[in-house]
C-alpha cells in the first residue's frame, strides 16, 4: 500500500498565525503543532543556506517518529555553482541533514528554468557522485529535458522525477525506479498578497491530480506532495482539501471553546 505524505512547502509563515497556528503560540512551537496535523513538510529554508547542525536536531526533536522531512538542496548546489564544482557543497549539506535520521525521506534538487538538457552529462556525473543513502528527487523546469533519455538517466541513479504544477499541469506523471514519487503544487510566485485563506477554486485541477496519482501509486512505495501558498492562496487549506479528496484523514486545528453565557 502506498504511503501518502502530504504537507506544505515550509511551515513558518506569519500569515498562518491565526488561521492555522493558535494566537499566542510561540514560533518555536509551530513545527510541533504543524506535525500534529500533517505527516510531512518540505523544508524550503534549506534552499537559502545549509542550516547548522543544532537547528536540524531541534527540527528532528520537535516532531513524532513517523513524521517525514524533505529538504530542498541549497541554491549554491543547484543555481550558483557549475555542477562539476557542486559535489562538495552537496556532500556538506547531506552530512548536516542526516542529523534528521530516518525522518529525512528525500532531498529535492530543483534546477532553474535556464538549466537545459545540454547539461545532461554534468548532471549524470553529479548524481553519480552523491551518496545513495538519501533518496533524491530532481525537478527539471526546462522543456528540453522531456525525453526518454532523461528518464533513463534518472533511473540509472534511482532518482525520482518531480511532478509539478506551476501555472499549468504536466501532461502526465512519470515514475522512475525510485521508491518515491515527489509532487509539488507551486502556482505563480507572488500571485496573492496574503495567505490566510484559499483565493481561487482549483477543484478541477486537484481532481486531475487525484486520478493521475492514483494511477501511478501502485508503482511506488510512497508519494510525497507539498503545496505552496502561491498555488491557491493558502497551502494549509489546499493540502487539507486534497487529503479529503483522496479520502485521507484531515486533522483540523482545534479552536478554543467559547465560554458559556449561562
Amino acid at each position: 500500500m502506498t504511503d501518502w505524505r502530504l504537507g506544505t512547502m515550509g511551515f513558518g509563515y506569519d500569515d498562518w498565525a491565526g488561521p492555522f497556528y493558535p494566537e499566542g503560540l510561540r514560533r518555536e512551537e509551530w513545527l510541533s503543532f504543524y506535525a500534529r496535523h500533517f505527516n510531512a513538510v518540505e523544508l524550503d529554508t534549506t534552499f537559502h543556506a545549509t542550516p547548522d547542525v543544532e537547528r536540524v536536531r531541534r527540527w528532528a526533536a520537535a516532531v513524532p517518529a513517523d513524521f517525514r522531512f524533505c529538504a530542498k538542496a541549497p541554491k549554491t548546489v543547484t543555481h550558483e555553482l557549475p555542477l562539476d564544482k557542486a559535489a562538495g557543497p552537496m556532500r556538506e549539506f547531506l552530512g548536516v541533514m542526516r542529523e534528521l535520521g530516518p525522518k529525512l525521506t528525500a532531498v529535492l534538487l530543483q534546477f532553474p528554468p535556464h538549466f537545459t538538457a545540454e547539461h545532461a552529462g554534468r548532471l549524470d556525473v553529479f548524481l553519480a557522485s552523491v551518496s545513495r543513502d538519501v533518496p533524491l528527487a530532481v525537478e527539471l523546469r526546462n522543456r528540453t529535458w522531456g525525453t526518454q533519455r532523461t528518464l533513463a538517466m534518472l533511473r540509472s541513479h534511482r532518482c525520482a522525477l518531480v511532478a509539478a504544477e506551476y501555472q499549468t499541469r504536466p501532461r502526465r506523471i512519470f515514475v522512475t525506479n525510485s521508491d518515491l514519487l515527489y509532487v509539488r503544487w507551486i502556482g505563480e510566485h507572488g500571485a496573492f498578497t496574503s495567505h490566510t485563506e484559499e483565493r481561487i477554486d482549483l477543484s478541477e485541477s486537484l481532481a486531475w491530480w487525484k486520478t493521475e496519482l492514483q494511477r501511478v501509486a501502485p508503482e511506488v512505495k510512497s508519494i510525497h506532495g507539498f503545496f505552496n501558498n502561491d498555488y491557491a492562496g493558502y497551502g494549509i487549506g489546499t493540502c487539507n482539501r486534497f487529503k479529503a479528496l483522496l479520502g485521507l484523514p484531515v486533522h483540523e486545528p482545534e479552536r478554543p471553546a467559547q465560554g458559556e453565557l449561562f
